[in-house]
């Protein structure tokens, strides 16, 4: 088997193992309540990610590449693993940490308000964004120029089911940090693995619908493969709790945005209140109480 075909079939279990652990646990039956329009969304950005970015983004760059530098096709490939792998956290992973960063701001809310509009938590969600969003995101391209440039083999394979096992795992129904949380014997380990990597209190604490409770930190813990980037940026919040709701308190308010709002905007606009999938439109914020509003 070559390294690609070695990294889609252990994808495939990775997928397999996560859903078949949210339903033997019944969290996926008893939390996950999605509607047509959360399918279609879902399934859709999975396929588009698979079928047009991720492969538009490889073959770009090995177009641009070969045009403007062939001499330095696979000119890195003699790299030591442990070298490649420094590259592709920097590259991929902490590029990615700054994207997700940045589409919580004004600007790129819009592209990525459909991954925190669900209002329950699972590996389905894991890929649920607006299709612009990852066309944009810098790390897929700059994987592909790493592509290019000699990362291919089973160093990134292993490198990208790795980070999948990481983010599947981290947005899965099933909690699987929460009973390691209960053993005292486990709490230095558990103190490191939280520092280093996303898991589900950290990363359910992100899409909390809100931070007053004290566990819920949607302006924080950004990270993707690496929780280490929220450590050392300033942005992380660890709790070892998680919230009890998750999504968006305006879809609560004023209902849920149509799929193709949330998946193809800005070339399809929403006409709801209070949206930021228009232009002129923006987050809602709820009204703050005034100062001498009664208790």
């Amino acid at each position: 088997m070559t390294p690609s075909q070695i990294q889609n079939a252990l994808i495939v279990c990775l997928i397999v193992g996560f859903a078949f652990m949210e339903y033997v646990s019944r969290r996926y039956k008893n939390t996950v309540h999605a509607t047509s329009e959360d399918t279609k969304l879902e399934l859709l950005m999975f396929i588009s990610l698979l079928a047009i970015t991720q492969p538009l983004a490889i073959l770009t760059t090995g177009k641009l590449g070969a045009w403007f530098a062939p001499e330095l096709k696979d000119s890195l490939a003699s790299l030591p693993w442990w070298a490649m792998v420094g590259i592709l956290l920097i590259g991929d992973d902490m590029t990615q940490y700054w994207w997700h960063r940045l589409s919580h701001s004004p600007l790129l809310w819009p592209l990525h308000r459909a991954h925190h509009s669900a209002q329950y938590m699972s590996i389905r969600v894991t890929f649920r964004n607006n299709f612009f969003y990852y066309l944009m995101m810098p790390g897929l391209w700059i994987g592909g120029a790493l592509l290019y440039l000699g990362f291919g083999g089973m160093v990134y394979a292993l490198y990208i089911v790795f980070k999948l096992l990481v983010i599947l795992g981290a947005h899965c129904a099933w909690r699987w940090d929460e009973p390691l949380y209960k053993i005292p014997a486990l709490s230095p380990v558990m103190w490191l693995v939280e520092r280093t990597l996303s898991t589900p209190a950290t990363h359910w604490a992100h899409h909390a619908i809100t931070n007053e409770d004290g566990i819920g930190n949607y302006k924080g813990n950004f990270g993707n493969l690496l929780f280490f980037w929220d450590i050392l940026f300033g942005s992380a919040h660890i709790t070892q709790k998680y919230p009890d709701d998750v999504g968006l308190i305006d879809d609560k308010l004023f209902g849920h945005e149509r799929w193709y709002h949330q998946m193809f905007y800005p070339l399809v606009q929403s006409r709801r209140e209070h949206t930021a999938l228009k232009f002129g439109g923006g987050a809602y914020a709820e009204p703050k109480p005034s100062p001498g509003a009664a208790a």
